[in-house]
């Protein structure tokens, strides 16, 4: 398997908030701590994860150029950076791209539903704004449209800087097509943690992981396993953290995983509207699960 630059186990990451819901810059700087000692390969605030529809434009600003501070080169800073205004997705790249993210995360245009056209004519835009890669991420659980195989493999073919997608529309045919037909330079990233074992086994090259969050070292062993091809090891791994995979998304993303860092005491459990604190009864839920795995 050829070694492409955005590959391996990459973070989705949360942004920590205080109780007056600003952002907590202290907690960001442990969390790329938390990052860099576990091996993680790729480190990306403000996508989705991040909460980023609730982020300002000098929020993200200083959000990224923190974690590109608190890094000091020692784990590759890619940045969300996208909305459903084309307009708009290019004003938040080229910002992320001078705040010193290294690659963006580009989430295809959401409610619109525009043609696959529009959507090769949004990151036509993107890509010609920025000089980092871009990653295409397809996620049409959320958005409402799917990023067809034939559209990313054009969009990548035309432009040397989009290289890699982050596919999460469990579409196994899909998934097969860009694997199998992308040209030399794209990386194809799971955005789902369940289908690590199963994506990597086809030929993909890493996930961009929530689960990340919370067992960062083992994520990122649980993507060698499967390159490696020690498919024993893998599913030893992939069963072990099955149940915290499937609840992280127990209730919209990221309210769990925000829950379970904070019972881990790495964050506050603060979210901004309209998101709100998981249920009483899922957290005595994730709270077994955590206990069960030695995180809390």
């Amino acid at each position: 398997m050829s070694t492409r630059y955005l590959s391996g186990s990459a973070v989705a990451l949360v942004t920590p908030f205080r109780h007056d819901r600003s952002v907590d810059t202290d907690a960001l700087r442990r969390l790329v701590q938390f990052h860099i000692a576990a091996g993680t390969d790729i480190i990306i605030p403000c996508g989705t994860t991040g909460e980023s529809p609730t982020l300002s434009g000098a929020e993200q600003f200083a959000i990224i150029r923190t974690v590109k501070e608190e890094a000091e080169g020692k784990i590759i800073v890619a940045a969300g950076a996208g909305t459903n205004s084309t307009e708009h997705a290019v004003e938040l790249a080229q910002h992320a791209e001078k705040a010193g993210a290294e690659a963006i995360l580009s989430v295809a245009p959401y409610y619109n539903k525009p043609s696959q056209e529009g959507i090769y004519q949004h990151y036509r835009h993107i890509a010609q704004a920025v000089s980092v890669p871009v990653i295409i991420y397809n996620v049409p659980g959320r958005t409402g449209c799917n990023v067809a195989a034939s559209t990313i493999l054009r969009l990548a073919r035309e432009f040397g800087n989009i290289t890699a997608v982050k596919e999460a529309s469990e579409n196994i045919g899909q998934i097969m097509e860009l694997i199998e037909e992308r040209p030399e330079h794209l990386s194809v990233l799971t955005g789902e943690d369940s289908m690590i074992l199963p994506f990597i086994a086809m030929g993909g090259d890493g996930v961009i992981s929530v689960a990340a969050n919370q067992v960062p070292s083992q994520v990122k062993s649980l993507v060698n396993a499967v390159k490696k091809g020690n498919l024993d090891e893998a599913r030893t791994l992939n069963s072990t953290y099955r149940k915290l995979f499937k609840l992280n998304f127990v209730e919209s993303n990221p309210v769990p995983v925000k829950y379970a860092l904070a019972r881990m005491g790495m964050i506050e459990e603060i979210y901004r509207l309209p998101l709100v604190p998981m249920s009483a009864e899922n957290k005595v839920i994730m709270d077994a699960e955590l206990a069960s795995l030695g995180l809390i």
